[in-house]
């Protein structure tokens, strides 16, 4: 049996646009994407960390290096710039993969720039606000 496990996140990125009109999905810096081996197309988790809005969509590249995180389509009613948001994506992994699996997180400051890559998740931490 496969279990759904958290691969990657990008934590508390901050949205710098929503566009209602694009056709769909999630603009993601190519510098966030890199860093959490996120590809474009995958499919993503998005939390909502202000609204607490939650939804699924698929990453498209944005310029390198722009901390551009826009929301696009009809997602873009359930954010808006300045909320903070969690991108995931999960793999599905075999009962002998899962107690070596950590998954990949990237921290970020309030402008997108990459403040830490970890590779674990520590209970009760508390970031900044």
């Amino acid at each position: 049996m496969l279990r759904e496990m958290l691969r990657a996140k990008v934590h508390r990125a901050t949205v710098t646009e929503t566009n209602v009109n694009y056709e769909g999905s999630l603009t993601l810096d190519a510098s966030l994407m890199k860093a959490a081996g996120m590809l474009p197309y995958e499919r993503v988790d998005v939390y909502n960390a202000d609204s607490g809005a939650r939804f699924s969509t698929y990453l498209i590249i944005g310029k390198p290096g722009s901390g551009e995180v826009c929301v696009n389509g009809a997602a873009a009613l359930l954010a808006k710039p300045g909320d903070r948001v969690i991108i995931a994506s999960y793999a599905a992994l075999e009962p002998a993969e899962i107690a070596s699996h950590h998954p990949t997180v990237v921290l970020v400051d309030g402008a997108n720039r990459i403040l830490e890559i970890r590779h674990d998740i520590v209970a009760g931490t508390r970031l900044p606000m």
